[in-house]
């Protein structure tokens, strides 16, 4: 299972490797260059779904 995903801003396309919650989804994260807030996109359980490079962990476990 990876544990961690690099997470690109739609806005300003900055990225940013970030270590994934294994026990929780995460539905906002706010962008560290633009401070744009991204938001879980429809039909997504979490921001690392919708805007990261791996899949979140609960995720990862049904694949």
């Amino acid at each position: 299972m990876k544990l961690n995903s690099t997470i690109t801003c739609p806005k300003c396309g900055y990225k940013k490797e970030e270590e994934m919650p294994t026990d929780a989804c995460q539905y906002y994260y706010e962008c560290e260059n633009c401070k744009t807030i991204l938001k879980t996109k429809k039909g997504d359980c979490c921001v690392y779904c919708s805007y990261g490079s791996e899949k979140c962990p609960p995720m990862q476990n049904i694949d």
